[in-house]
């Protein structure tokens, strides 16, 4: 199953590098996601669904870096700080936050 989301994943990046609006854009909606599914857990559909946006968007983190020229270090570091800023946001019940998981949602594919 992973193997077969990795694959959709990465076949998804490589026809939609040049679409993603930046570097700060993935973080952001890596942080989010990943915090989410993190919040959420893996036992339901959304928690799925929410996983694999957060792989989706991991992947683009490093696609942009690369694109940007930032060292892995940096991309993780930025990730890490994102997620982070996310937990808080999502279990404070901020509703930028939410609304900007809605946005990267929206922007996912759909990984089957």
């Amino acid at each position: 199953m992973i193997i077969g989301v990795a694959m959709a994943v990465l076949t998804s990046l490589s026809g939609q590098a040049a679409s993603l609006t930046g570097y700060d854009t993935a973080v952001r909606c890596a942080g989010l996601t990943e915090a989410a599914s993190e919040l959420e857990g893996g036992e339901t559909p959304r928690g799925r669904m929410l996983f694999d946006a957060a792989l989706y968007w991991s992947l683009a983190v490093g696609q942009a870096a690369d694109a940007a020229g930032r060292p892995p270090a940096v991309s993780d570091n930025d990730l890490t700080r994102a997620r982070i800023r996310a937990v808080r946001e999502l279990t404070g019940g901020d509703p930028a936050a939410r609304e900007a998981l809605s946005r990267c949602l929206d922007r996912t594919p759909d990984l089957g």
